[in-house]
């Protein structure tokens, strides 16, 4: 972990900063009462659920690999996840060669 990307606050600010944003929660709150129906999102379209179906990803395989400390240190300096973002450069280079 970073100990850039940490930021600490208070349990005061917290609770203050809790629900800051751009959503109107009263108005949503007035209309849920009133029994209005939330518009619906014209970018959403309906998905068809049952059409669905249920892909379990497959396990990752863990193993041991030595890599420069350079190279380890540019990855975790991008945040959390550095491992993922390892594993999807490997798989772009994997999946150019194959063509």
């Amino acid at each position: 972990m970073n100990k850039e990307n940490i930021t600490r606050i208070t349990l005061e600010d917290a609770v203050r900063r809790k629900g800051e944003g751009r959503t109107d929660w009263e108005r949503l709150r007035r209309e849920e009462e009133a029994g209005i129906e939330p518009e619906k999102d014209p970018d959403e379209g309906e998905f068809d659920w049952s059409r669905a179906q249920v892909t379990m990803p497959r396990p990752k395989q863990p193993i041991s690999l030595r890599l420069d400390a350079d190279v380890i240190e540019f990855f975790k300096s991008q945040g959390r996840g550095y491992q993922t973002r390892i594993n999807a450069v490997l798989r772009s280079y994997m999946k150019a060669q194959q063509g």
